[in-house]
Parts: C-alpha cells; structure tokens; sequence
C-alpha cells in the first residue's frame, strides 16, 4: 500500500507536458477607445510601433501556441501616451496574454488594448 500512494505522489509531482510557444512576427491587437466606443482592430509587426489615439504601442515579442496546442498568444508590449506637447509617457510594459486578458492589462482612462493573436 505505501508503494502505490509513493508511486501515485511521484506521478503527481511530475510535470505536465510542456506547452510550448512558437515565435511570431505578428501581432492583432483590439483597440477601443472609451470616449466614442470605437473599436479597432490593428496589425503590428515586431518592433514597429503602430499608433492609436494618443498612445504608441511597440509589440517587442508575440508569441503563440503550435497549431496542435489549444491556441493563445502572449505579447510584450511597451506603450507610451503622448497627451501634451512632445512628450510621450510611458503607461504599459509587460505581457498580455489572449486567453487571459484580465491577467496584465492596460489601466488607461480613454483606452483599451488587448492582444488577439500572434501570426
């Protein structure tokens, strides 16, 4: 009896199988601006800044899952909202994640970002 519940406590702690994610040189991204409920969705190349608004986002990384995994994408993004003069201030740098948009998100007053997919 103690070499089974060994065996089953060692077959709990072992890993589940690794998801992998795949490198990806596009990211869809869904903008909404709060002020006249518009909704836009963008394409973003790695490293190219695309503007919305008042905000600049830089997708820096997009990744996604394989084509035999259940689908998700996880981007790096830095944004940065420039509201008056030349200034741009920066107002997110992290990951957002498409399954779990509420994970790390945008806390802006006239905008919303969230990643769709990565390409």
């Amino acid at each position: 009896m103690k070499r089974i519940l060994l065996l089953l406590a060692l077959l709990l702690a072992l890993p589940a199988g690794a998801q992998e994610w795949v490198q990806r040189r596009t990211a869809e991204i869904q903008a909404l601006d709060k002020v006249n409920a518009r909704v836009t969705v963008l394409t973003a190349r790695v490293n190219e800044p695309v503007p919305f608004g008042t905000l600049t986002i830089l997708v820096r990384s997009c990744q996604g899952r394989p084509a035999d995994e259940v689908p998700d994408a996880a981007a790096w993004m830095e944004i940065t909202d420039k509201r008056s003069g030349n200034e741009s201030i920066p107002v997110f740098r992290g990951w957002m994640f498409a399954e779990n948009p509420a994970l790390n998100m945008l806390e802006h007053p006239v905008y919303d970002i969230r990643i769709l997919s990565c390409r």
